[in-house]
């Protein structure tokens, strides 16, 4: 009798195209030949990285270090037919005239259902906002903004004595599930995109893992070679392993000169500090780590718009920076889950949380409502990437700036502990004043479940101008004022939407 095959969810196809230049052809070339080889070369590359081939996607450029490959072109697109066009274009330009192909990968993004049904459903029709968007963003994934690419293909073993398809569904469950946990250690760390490629490569399944830092890599594989779903049933193919350069770089890269430049690191973000960091996860037949579908155009659309309100707020003196100061980023989920049984779930992400650099503080707020979980990092791709762990709590109900309207949220409102009651009444009367104003959904206020002067204030309106309204308002100039005397810091207010 069949086994039972676990369900999958496919999203966007994969290729992806290494190349090796012939480097006799391109010495002997003239200077005009090269030079429009060149131009040809970074308008395709910079075109399908901006995604002006398609509705959607998301592609990169690589540097491939030794004798396999020089480039590695990565291209995530919504349709098979997008892949098709987007290698053949490749192929047209003058600079294809200088490579030659030394391997390919075509597949999809793939979610399976070994531990949730859940999990395979459409994330449109995912009830949790917290899973919902770990699903989307393994679907539909950003290519991270990482320095270093590790990608190979591998299969799961079919032998007499270990045939991981001849496991019953349970035991093949568990293992997936013991190899996403050591995963799970490298959050912040490694960022994993998973694709299926069964009847379209030679292997089932395609692994990227990106970091900045190539020993994290290592690590995770060196850790994973000892969980019985590789050292068992695990077989893997060629590993490739690269660096990421903007397209812009590629006279660089031909010339041999250090890519990317030094200049080029602060303007096109690889190999800073700042970008996805993701987290590892387990490998074969979807349900595996990763961070959520954030970054692209989405994260400078969100940046531009936080600083153009950053910017109105200060003309009228009020400071409305990031918490904890201006390079750190925050995320927050809702639960509907008792703030003690949640701070103990908490607890044990937290621990894993704080083995990382980029980590800066985790809590639970408690309201009268809800309880909100904060995670505070020094990156916007950590917080997004712990925002995957965190979506996992029980009773997650939303994520801070997802619900209707336009979201603010004024935190970390750290009260003199002699002052805190006056906090709490004053809180109470601007509350009965907001909800006389248009436009108003609601606003609650939270306490640290450590500690109770720690506050946390989220507020919902209809729109921007909404909001603008109430901070251009005399009352709360007024509260402003009156909370210089009663807080231990300064209030900072931060936009979700």
């Amino acid at each position: 009798m069949p086994k039972e095959p676990p369900k999958t969810s496919e999203g966007w196809y994969s290729l992806h195209d290494f190349r090796t230049v012939d480097w006799d052809a391109w010495r002997d070339a003239p200077d005009r030949v090269r030079e429009n080889a060149l131009d040809d070369g970074i308008e395709f590359l910079r075109a399908h990285e901006d995604v002006t081939d398609a509705e959607d996607g998301s592609s990169a450029v690589f540097s491939v270090m030794g004798h396999e490959a020089d480039v590695l072109v990565v291209h995530f697109r919504p349709e098979m037919s997008d892949l098709d066009t987007a290698e053949r274009a490749f192929e047209r330009t003058t600079f294809a005239d200088f490579t030659e192909r030394s391997n390919s990968y075509v597949s999809v993004t793939e979610v399976g259902g070994y531990n949730s049904e859940e999990m395979v459903k459409d994330p449109e029709d995912i009830e949790d906002t917290g899973l919902a968007r770990y699903v989307e963003s393994k679907l539909y994934p950003d290519i991270p903004d990482s320095e270093f690419v590790c990608f190979y293909p591998m299969n799961k073993h079919r032998l007499p004595d270990a045939n991981w398809y001849d496991l019953d569904f349970e035991e093949r469950a568990e293992m997936m599930d013991s190899h996403g946990e050591i995963g799970k250690g490298y959050a912040g760390q490694v960022t994993q995109i998973i694709t299926g490629s069964i009847g379209m490569d030679d292997y089932e399944w395609g692994v990227d893992l990106f970091s900045n830092d190539p020993t994290h890599i290592k690590d995770l594989l060196y850790e994973m070679r000892f969980d019985e779903a590789s050292s068992r049933y695990g077989e893997f193919g060629p590993f490739y392993f690269g660096r990421r350069f903007p397209p812009e770089d590629l006279p660089a890269f031909m010339a041999g000169d250090e890519v990317p430049t030094p200049e080029d690191e602060s303007a096109h973000g690889h190999g800073g500090s700042e970008h996805h960091h993701g987290e590892g996860g387990h490998h074969g037949e979807g349900g595996h780590g990763g961070g959520d579908h954030h970054g692209g155009h989405g994260e400078s659309d969100d940046a531009s718009r936080s600083e153009s309100i950053r910017d109105e707020l200060s003309d009228l003196d009020i400071y409305a920076g990031r918490p904890h100061g201006e390079d750190v980023y925050a995320m927050v989920l809702y639960s509907e889950v008792d703030a003690d049984d949640l701070y103990e779930e908490v607890e044990g992400l937290r621990g894993n949380f704080e083995h990382y650099d980029t980590h800066v503080k985790t809590a639970v707020y408690e309201g009268e409502e809800r309880s909100a979980v904060v995670s505070i990092w020094d990156t916007m791709s950590a917080a997004e990437t712990a925002g995957g762990f965190l979506s996992d709590l029980p009773g997650i109900v939303a994520r801070a700036g997802e619900e209707s309207g336009f979201g603010t949220m004024g935190m970390f409102y750290t009260v003199e502990p002699d002052r805190r009651e006056e906090f709490v009444e004053k809180f109470e009367t601007v509350g009965g004043l907001l909800e006389e104003m248009d436009g108003h959904h609601d606003t609650e206020l939270l306490a640290n479940h450590e500690d109770e002067n720690d506050m946390f204030i989220a507020s919902q309106w209809a729109s921007k101008e909404d909001a603008m309204e109430f901070f251009r308002s005399d009352e709360f100039s007024d509260t402003v004022d009156w909370g210089r005397n009663v807080l231990a810091d300064r209030p900072r207010h931060v936009f979700l939407a």
